[in-house]
């Protein structure tokens, strides 16, 4: 995997074995931190959101090894279809409309740079948006997801750091979507487990890029 060596600076743009890569260390972290995300869960979810992202990025991991897509594309089309099917919930349909959303802007190109994945990443993020009919500012995983599509054009750390500190804003903010909006008033005070996995994935992109 010689373009996970090199950085982002190089032009030939990263290919399929980085795009897996990533998807395997994103498994990591949402093993290591599985407990962390159900904990967060449990305070105005359904307690159950790092146990579902655990089996599902593990079912991705296992899916990509068996059969490797060849292009970054299909990797993130591939890896969205396992994640619908696996992972029950809203984080299921969510995180697969992202990966797949991300995939299909791809194309089928080799190879892509980071800034055709930043472009791709927002028409990812847009399409979670329409599917969960939330906006920045409602306490969902977009508060992370958004500012680090836009962060991503600058460089990986920057898309990394920014869905940390979106991650962190959602505690003061009200839940507006999902199952927290029922808590109203309830929900202020806790980070949203949804934006606090977003910003594992781009931690792990940042990671994986070097």
């Amino acid at each position: 995997m010689s373009e996970v060596t090199q950085g982002e600076g190089y032009g030939e743009g990263y290919d399929a074995a980085f795009f897996r890569a990533w998807l395997a260390a994103a498994a990591a972290a949402v093993d290591r931190e599985a407990d962390r995300l159900t904990e967060l869960d449990s305070a105005i979810g359904d307690a159950d959101h790092g146990a579902n992202l655990k089996r599902g990025f593990a079912a991705v991991t296992a899916a990509l090894e068996k059969e490797p897509p060849a292009t970054p594309g299909a990797v993130l089309v591939a890896a969205g279809r396992q994640l619908i099917s696996t992972v029950g919930g809203a984080s299921g349909p969510l995180y697969g409309t992202l990966l797949r959303g991300t995939g299909k802007a791809l194309g089928e190109e080799e190879r892509v740079s980071r800034a055709a994945l930043a472009e791709a990443l927002a028409a990812g993020v847009a399409a979670v948006g329409r599917l969960g009919g939330a906006q920045v500012g409602d306490k969902t995983m977009l508060d992370a997801l958004v500012p680090a599509a836009e962060a991503l054009g600058a460089s990986f750390a920057a898309a990394r750091e920014a869905a940390e500190a979106g991650a962190l804003a959602t505690v003061p903010l009200r839940a507006r979507k999902g199952r927290a909006s029922y808590l109203g008033e309830r929900s202020i005070g806790h980070q949203d487990p949804g934006a606090t996995s977003s910003a594992l994935l781009l931690a792990a992109l940042a990671e994986v890029a070097g």
